[in-house]
Order: C-alpha cells, then structure tokens, then sequence
C-alpha cells in the first residue's frame, strides 16, 4: 500500500521557472532568469503561482553570478528570491546547478566535485539562514541531458572525448554534494530531474533494434550510478535519491536516428506504462518534474499527462507531483523565438504577467478529478488571456 500523505511536496501540482545558465557552443552565456524578468519579479511570480494553487515551485540559483572568483560567493543574485519565497510561504525546489558553472570553474578538473560540494552546502547555509523549511533541492538538473549535450557539441566541449567521462564526472559531483547535504541536513529532500524518453527502431533489422536499446538504456544511467545500481566506485547509494524526477514534453519519444514519434501511433509509449516501470525499477517515489507544450496545445497537454498519471497510480505508482515547466514564456536558447508556453506570459507593458485561462481552466478541473490540493483563489481576481 502507497502512503501518499508521506510526501516532501507541499501542493501535487506545482511551477517552475526556466533558469538555465549555460554557455551555447557559440560561446554566447544565456541567462533565462534574467531574460524572462523573473530576476526582477520574483515576488510577484510567486505569488501569482500561489494564487492559482501552486504552492510548490522547482526555480534556480545562477552559479556563474554567484562564484565569479573562485571560493568568493555574492548571493545578492538569489537573496530576493530566497526573501520573496519565504514571505509567500511557498515550498521552492532549488535547482543548484542547471547546466551553468562558472568560468572560475573548470568542470573537467580534478576537483570539480570538491567546488561543487563547497558552492552547494554554502548555498543551502545562506537558504536556512532564511527559510523555516528544511531543504529541498535538485543538485544537477539532467545530468544524462547535459552529458549527450557535452558529447555532441550542442554545449561547448568539457573534458576528454571518451565515451561516458563528463557523465561520470557530473554523477561524482552530485554524489560528494549529496552525501554533504544528507549528513549535515537529513530531513532535506533532494530529488532530481532527468528526461523520461523512450526510442524505437525505424526498422525491425536487428541492429537497427539493438542500437535503439542501447540508446534508450542510457536514460537509467544518471540514476543508476546515483543510486549505486550500477558504477558503484562512484559512490552511489539510494538514500541519495528521495524523489525520482521525470522531465516529459511532447517531443520525449522518437525513432533511432529519426523524427518525433507522434502520439496516437503504435510506437508511442504510454506515459503511464513508463511511470510504472520507472516505480517499480528504482522503488522510490516519481515526479513528474517538467512538462509543458506550446501555444494552443497546453490544455490537451495536460489533460494527457494526467490522464496517464491517474493510470499510473491506479496502477501502484506512487506519483507525487506535476511540474508545469516552465511556468513562464521565455525566449528560446538557440534564437530566441518567444516560446509561448506555461500559465503566465512575459512582463507586459503594464507591469504583470497575464494568465493563459485555457490552461488555467484545464488546471482547475484536473486539481478536482484528482482530489488534490483544495480550493485556490477564484480565477476572475487574476489577469487573464484567452
């Protein structure tokens, strides 16, 4: 039997903000904090998110802003948003490192886990200087992302060009800093966040079968060494892992060496069946801790997604939470197209975020077939668009 009152999660679904930091392979740094305005309105983003029910939000610390010398920390960045968090009494998953280090940082160093360990527990030091609640924290936002991306050119090369090296190098760092934060706060929950895909081969040849498998297994390897299923030099253990995070967009099945699989083809895997093996793998709770589409397509979205969940439960799973991801519009990494996705478009001329009702409403009846969370702030006191 599921205790599903023995939750970290102050409210089932829940926002999060797009934070990513990382340098493209053009050199250019991004800063999407900055380039949504939530530098600048975190206060009133949260309490928006709030007022619509969500009482739970995964947002980000800038490292780069934070450790522009080495061992020197200026937390004037984060120190707002830590104030306004606390003030709204909201629970923020703390991301302390989506994809962008310093460049005082060398992530291929020897003493790369050494640095990171130092910036995490100094972080969470300032953040209980503030806040009541224990932590709760993402060390590493998609490490398995973040390796494919290092090994494919799309971020800018880290260490050598071997097969596995940055991964191993990331899972390292998150272990030291996990086991630091876990001894020096055991009531913290730390939970991570790592894409949920699933590949298929586009053809039945047996090779073509077996490389997409080997494809698709790479996906276990970040909580795998983690958890100490597998690498276990790395230092891996499941205490490590209180919740196991699941980042699903649209775009998360396609075929080996080919396009998105569309949902409603046979190739496509129900959400549900990949909660349930994910469950019944690690024997942790799951989250899912990103998803969203774009434009229209964002009430649908959701509707499936906890359809699938519903499914998922019913079936044993034990799924905690919906992270609408990102919560905000935001300017696209690679052009910065506007990106019209979440509940809440960008900073108008007014001076306020505006709510998207249609998925607004979506959330509404969702929150009440699953019977989570209790009523929230009528709609019509919120700036609403169709």
């Amino acid at each position: 039997m599921i205790d599903r009152s023995a939750t970290p999660f102050a409210s089932f679904f829940q926002a999060g903000f797009e934070c990513s930091s990382h340098r493209r392979r053009d050199g250019v740094r991004l800063d999407l904090i900055r380039a949504t305005s939530h530098d600048r309105h975190a206060a009133s983003d949260y309490r928006q998110c709030a007022q619509l029910g969500l009482r739970t939000l995964r947002d980000g610390l800038r490292w780069h802003l934070i450790e522009k010398s080495p061992g020197q920390y200026d937390w004037s960045s984060w120190m707002p948003m830590l104030e306004a968090a606390e003030r709204e009494r909201l629970q923020i998953v703390w991301d302390l490192f989506h994809y962008g280090a310093p460049d005082c940082v060398d992530q291929a160093g020897p003493d790369f886990a050494e640095r990171f360990t130092d910036f995490a527990m100094a972080a969470l030091e300032v953040q209980q200087s503030v806040s009541r609640r224990s932590p709760s924290i993402v060390p590493m936002n998609e490490i398995n992302f973040h390796a494919w991306a290092n090994t494919e050119g799309y971020f800018p090369r880290v260490g050598p060009d071997e097969p596995g090296w940055f991964k191993r190098q990331l899972v390292r760092a998150g272990i030291m800093a996990s086991r630091a934060i876990k001894e020096r706060w055991p009531d913290s929950a730390i939970v991570w966040a790592e894409p949920l895909i699933h590949i298929a081969p586009h053809d039945q040849r047996r090779g073509t079968k077996e490389a997409a498998e080997v494809n698709l297994q790479g996906m276990y390897e970040a909580y795998d060494w983690i958890m100490g299923l597998a690498e276990p030099e790395l230092g891996g253990d499941p205490s490590l892992v209180d919740v196991v995070g699941l980042n699903f967009y649209p775009h998360n099945q396609w075929y080996f060496e080919g396009p998105t699989i569309p949902m409603g083809h046979h190739e496509y895997r129900p959400l549900a069946d990949m909660l349930v093996g994910i469950g019944e793998r690690y024997r942790k709770p799951v989250f899912i801790a990103e998803t969203g589409a774009e434009g229209s397509g964002r009430p649908a979205w959701l509707h499936y997604v906890c359809d699938e969940v519903r499914d998922a439960r019913a079936r044993g799973a034990d799924v905690q939470g919906i992270c609408i991801y990102p919560v905000t519009a935001y300017p696209g990494w690679d052009n910065s197209r506007h990106c019209q996705v979440g509940l809440l478009s960008t900073v108008g001329s007014d001076g306020r975020r505006h709510v998207y009702e249609p998925l607004a409403d979506e959330l509404k009846r969702q929150r009440e077939i699953l019977g989570v969370d209790g009523p929230v702030l009528n709609l019509s006191r919120l700036l609403i668009v169709r």
